[in-house]
């Protein structure tokens, strides 16, 4: 499994000759942030499915600090973050909104749209869009709170549980080859 995910991650080399990244070699070109064994993968991987929902920008920036702090593979959870993106991300806060609404006792699918621009000019519309923004805050703050969490454990699991099972497979099959090959 390490080969095969070896093959799609750029290794340390990339990093130090980059030039925007040179001032940070000594951090990022730690070993451990590159190593890749099922401990680093599986927190890379939780790193980056949590990361993913950040709002913005920052969700590579929030998962590569994150990385550098637990030390786990740096690469793999920069490239977990893009599951959110245009296509899944307004899923996702739906998804996020209904978990946050659904925990404060609110009604789920009691989403109200957005103000309709109509005759109103982009200040008036900002205005009326304040109110609507805030009332929709509580609910996807913790929504996503809760998304991300709950992703970023299953994620954790899910790759320590593959990870175990692609061993236990890779032993059978080089038992059963040292069978064949004695016999």
């Amino acid at each position: 499994m390490k080969k095969r995910l070896r093959s799609f991650l750029p290794d340390h080399e990339a990093v130090h000759t980059n030039r925007w990244l040179r001032p940070f070699a000594n951090t990022l070109l730690h070993p451990r942030l590159w190593h890749l064994n099922r401990h680093s993968a599986a927190g890379a991987i939780a790193t980056g499915l949590f990361c993913g929902l950040i709002p913005g920008p920052f969700q590579m920036l929030s998962a590569a600090i994150i990385c550098v702090l637990w030390r786990v593979n740096l690469p793999l959870a920069l490239i977990t973050t893009l599951y959110s993106n245009p296509v899944t991300i307004v899923p996702l806060y739906l998804a996020a909104y209904a978990i946050g609404a659904i925990i404060l006792g609110k009604d789920p699918t009691g989403f109200v749209d957005p103000p309709d621009m109509g005759d109103l000019g982009l200040f008036e519309w900002a205005h009326a869009l304040l109110p609507w923004v805030m009332d929709l805050g509580k609910p996807l703050a913790i929504g996503l709170l809760l998304l991300a969490g709950a992703l970023a454990v299953a994620g954790y699991f899910g790759v320590r549980a593959a990870w175990r099972v692609w061993l236990i497979r890779a032993w059978r099959r080089r038992a059963a080859h040292r069978q064949t090959r004695a016999s």
